[in-house]
């Protein structure tokens, strides 16, 4: 099930990641997920609002479509687990992030995604799987 989503997410390589300001959605462009230590992994810049919002409410959704039409939402919790390890992994998965972010640095921050809930949808239907 993880493994089918974490296809999905790089076969269609820009997804979608929202989280909630206050009372109003945000959403913004992501590009990078891991599979770690049987986990879905993103990251992002502690200096950027979206760590500050999932810091305030870690729920947090990512939608993103293919070529053929067939979408993919995934929602749960943000997991922040930014350690030398995690970020070693990170930067061999990415070698890309070497442009932005180093092991050593004190921006660079990561976090898994907890009780998913990913639905696959086409125009035939839906389903959903857990993880």
């Amino acid at each position: 099930m993880m493994d089918e989503v974490l296809r999905f997410l790089t076969d269609n390589s820009t997804f979608y990641l929202a989280t909630v300001e206050g009372k109003f959605p945000r959403v913004r462009p992501f590009g990078f997920v891991m599979k770690y230590k049987e986990r879905l992994y993103f990251c992002t810049n502690n200096q950027k609002k979206v760590y500050r919002q999932l810091q305030e409410n870690p729920y947090f959704e990512v939608s993103t479509s293919d070529k053929n039409g067939e979408w993919l939402r995934l929602n749960g919790k943000a997991v922040f687990d930014t350690n030398p390890q995690t970020k070693q992994a990170a930067l061999e998965a990415a070698p890309f992030l070497k442009n932005m972010y180093s092991v050593d640095d004190n921006v660079f921050e990561l976090f898994y995604i907890e009780n998913a809930e990913a639905s696959f949808f086409n125009m035939k239907g839906s389903r959903t799987v857990t993880f």
